[in-house]
């Protein structure tokens, strides 16, 4: 199985520099043409199955580089992005020295209160994969976010840790992974 991994495409939020974790906002239309470049650099491949998270924004993407209707999206919760908790909508240059450090670098500073740690975004995510694993398919596109992409690639590329947090995924950046029998292999990035 080749599974194809994507960030969501730019919303408001994202030009605004502010945390947008489950804030439900909609691409805009740089967001859309970013989607639309990214399903053009990926060409005709045909998706078996298309996965988002519930958030609109992951919805749409998917819709446009899976080349899907969004009816035909199965959407995961467990593919939503990190709880930043109280941190929702904070400006990245305002967040304060314990989120600002747990951001940066999550191996050594634990999350602050109210924010989803790395252990609970690597379960989930865990549960994700042994499911789709399980799948027979050939192509799988999976939409979602850029801070559960970090534990996403670490599952991916069987890093001990659980994650791979630099470099951030930029808009619509896509990894392609092979998953055989439990074993994967990176085989391809495509940035528009």
């Amino acid at each position: 199985m080749k599974i194809w991994v994507t960030r969501h495409g730019q919303t408001d939020l994202n030009a605004q520099k502010l945390m947008q974790g489950r804030s439900d906002v909609p691409l805009n239309e740089t967001g859309r043409a970013q989607a639309k470049a990214a399903r053009e650099l990926i060409g005709d491949v045909k998706f078996d199955a298309v996965y988002a998270s519930p958030l609109d924004r992951a919805i749409e993407t998917a819709s446009i580089i899976g080349g899907v209707d969004r009816s035909k999206i199965i959407i995961d919760e467990r593919i939503i992005e990190t709880d930043f908790g109280k941190y929702e909508q904070k400006p990245y240059a305002t967040m304060g020295l314990p989120m600002n450090l747990y951001w940066m670098l999550p191996e050594v500073f634990p999350a602050p209160p109210t924010v989803e740690t790395t252990d609970q975004m690597i379960e989930r995510v865990r549960s994700f994969f042994t499911e789709l694993e399980a799948q027979d398919h050939e192509n799988v596109l999976v939409a979602c976010h850029g801070g559960i992409i970090r534990v996403i690639r670490g599952y991916l590329e069987d890093v001990r840790r659980g994650y791979v947090w630099r470099p951030r995924p930029k808009n619509c950046e896509i990894r392609v992974y092979e998953s055989v029998n439990g074993k994967h292999t990176f085989l391809d990035q495509k940035v528009i």
